[in-house]
């Protein structure tokens, strides 16, 4: 698509001033002397947050504890805070011309002294026959290897440049060519000649967010450096198209991301960020919002939308999601879509947000420069939504939103979840998908599904005897199908040949009463069955039904009814649920074939 595009357009000259345009630079006083005070106030707040922490060390001992003990967050704690120490430096003698520049100083040399910026957990290129992490648990050095955040380094460092690149040159030259050594060395002669690094999908084919992700970050680098010629800008835009275009073989036609709506940010988002710079440099002659698969993967969010803040949240998304709100806003705009629009100016969040998670500074410049709209009109929640190859859905009726899935256990970011669903009352969760947890060695590894987030037994479906579901693609629903109210699919292939299920016909019908969730199982020898329900409140128990929170569950006469508190420990899932959630086990005697019918109303 992207590839075909630019052969067709004869590319043959670019034009790297239109960026100045999407980054003004701090000798544009006439923008960065009439900043709303809003936005002045919150670069200073974020300066102050950071000026009196000193630039972390970032160890040797650090970078081994991914191996050592599986921890990430002892290499990516002070690696990101050196980044957005930077950042925040960055903003604030753009804001103060004549402040000193001793802080960005020494950030841009911490970083380019680093000897490599991959972080621990991305040390290896995993491609067919790499070595490991255990075998290489320290970086010899910069191979040229570029992951997800040796890309949002490059970036940060030649947005640096391009922002106070005179004044760094005037003060320190040294410093400012050390830059454009550093990003030549890491990042553009890699990317341009390199062909081994499996998001490029020449390697791999099986690709994720990874590829726009690093993308559009490598795409600011070529487009502002200033040092790279008109000749490595075409081919590094040529190049961008393939990646992208392998990118987008693997995304299904719906737009759907199977990694959730958090992720978005990386890939949908990401694919905004180097559409917005290909029409910038093209002069406008590559444009693609027309395209429906791009419009597609540009408003999944607004399908994915529950309402207060929170988003369905099946794989590894979090329930309330932070997403990139100014995107979303400039996804709308350039779709015509007001509901896309609306739900952009809801989350665009603050300044300081873009650089919380990990660094974003082309998303906090965008909010700079692309000030909110102003509009008055009022749009709808966002509407039902079905979404064919991903397999998922969104009902709504009345205080009642239900979200389900078919799918597979192969998914990027996959949790066993296959005839999952979760159900919200007036905006607020019920039924809930625990969501996401602090990555760790185990999270991307062989142990992935002894960690209970990822299990089938802590999602909203039942166990056959004491068999969950598997991982792997094999694992998937069949016959799937959209009801007028409701979804239907059965998934007895999601559980492995030991659990012997020959059918597992799930169904759902939603009105403005209740939800009936009928399941029928047949299996090749009587055992047990037991649904697991994941709460958000504690649940009550009486005769043949349960209380929690704004629901009432009733099931089946016979069934045995009990429930187990989760405490939520973990940081990550904490900032969606925190204090604890309750696991609903509704068991069954043991019986060749199992019906079951479960009734949930609002609680009056």
């Amino acid at each position: 698509m992207l590839y075909e595009e630019y052969l067709k357009q004869s590319i043959r000259r670019v034009n790297k001033k239109t960026m100045a345009s999407l980054y003004p630079p701090a000798s544009n006083r006439e923008v960065w002397d009439h900043l709303a005070e809003e936005d002045v106030q919150q670069i200073e707040a974020l300066h102050a947050q950071y000026a009196g922490v000193p630039y972390p060390m970032r160890t040797a001992t650090g970078f081994m504890a991914f191996v050592r003990s599986g921890s990430r967050q002892a290499d990516e704690v002070p690696y990101f805070l050196r980044r957005r120490k930077l950042c925040a430096a960055v903003l604030y003698c753009c804001l103060h011309p004549d402040e000193p520049l001793d802080e960005v100083i020494d950030g841009v040399w911490c970083i380019c002294e680093e000897t490599m910026w991959v972080i621990s957990a991305h040390n290896i290129n995993p491609i067919p026959d790499a070595p490991t992490a255990e075998e290489y648990p320290l970086p010899w050095r910069d191979d040229g290897y570029i992951d997800l955040f040796t890309a949002q380094t490059g970036m940060i460092l030649v947005l640096t440049l391009h922002l106070l690149g005179e004044r760094l040159k005037k003060e320190v030259w040294q410093l400012y060519s050390r830059i454009l050594v550093e990003v030549e060395n890491r990042i553009a002669s890699p990317f341009l000649y390199h062909d081994e690094f499996w998001w490029m999908g020449i390697e791999r084919k099986d690709l994720n967010n990874w590829t726009p992700w690093i993308v559009s970050n490598v795409l600011v680098c070529f487009s502002l450096n200033p040092f790279l010629s008109q000749k490595d800008l075409l081919l590094a835009l040529e190049r961008s198209c393939f990646f992208l275009d392998r990118w987008l073989d693997c995304v299904p036609a719906d737009g759907g991301c199977d990694e959730g709506a958090g992720y978005w940010n990386m890939a949908g988002g990401a694919l905004l960020d180097c559409l917005e710079i290909m029409e910038a440099v093209t002069s406008g002659r590559m444009r693609f919002w027309r395209e429906e698969k791009i419009r597609n993967i540009l408003s999944f969010p607004l399908k994915a939308e529950i309402g207060n803040g929170w988003f369905m949240n099946f794989a590894d998304c979090d329930a309330r999601p932070f997403l990139s709100g100014e995107r979303l806003q400039f996804a709308g705009e350039m779709l015509k879509e007001p509901g896309l629009i609306s739900l952009g100016l809801r989350t665009r969040g603050t300044l300081a947000d873009q650089l919380s998670d990990v660094p974003h500074f082309t998303r906090l410049l965008r909010m700079l420069f692309h000030p909110a709209a102003e509009t008055t009109k009022k749009t709808p929640e966002s509407a039902d939504a079905w979404l064919p190859d991903l397999q998922v859905m969104k009902l709504r009726r009345a205080g009642m939103t239900l979200c389900c899935k078919g799918g597979h256990n192969g998914e990027n970011h996959n949790h066993n979840d296959v005839g999952s669903f979760m159900l919200y009352v007036d905006g607020e969760p019920q039924i809930v998908d625990a969501g996401n947890m602090v990555y760790t060695a185990k999270t991307f590894s062989s142990e992935r599904y002894t960690l209970w987030h990822t299990r089938s037994a802590y999602h909203n479906v039942p166990l056959i005897g004491s068999h969950e579901q598997q991982p792997g693609k094999p694992f998937r629903a069949t016959a799937v199908k959209a009801l007028p109210d409701g979804f239907s699919l059965d998934f007895a292939k999601a559980y492995g040949k030991e659990a012997g299920v020959k059918k597992l016909r799930r169904e759902f019908h939603l009105n403005s009463e209740k939800l009936l969730l009928t399941d029928k199982i047949l299996l090749a020898q009587p055992q047990p069955v037991t649904w697991a329900f994941l709460l958000r409140n504690r649940p009550e128990m009486q005769e043949g039904q349960v209380i929690s929170g704004a629901i009432r569950l009733s099931f089946p006469d016979g069934m045995k009814a009990e429930a187990e508190e989760i405490p939520i420990t973990d940081t990550r899932m904490a900032r969606n649920f925190p204090g604890s959630l309750w696991r609903l086990l509704l068991s069954d005697d043991s019986t060749e074939r199992h019906e079951a019918a479960f009734r949930i109303e609002i609680e009056k």
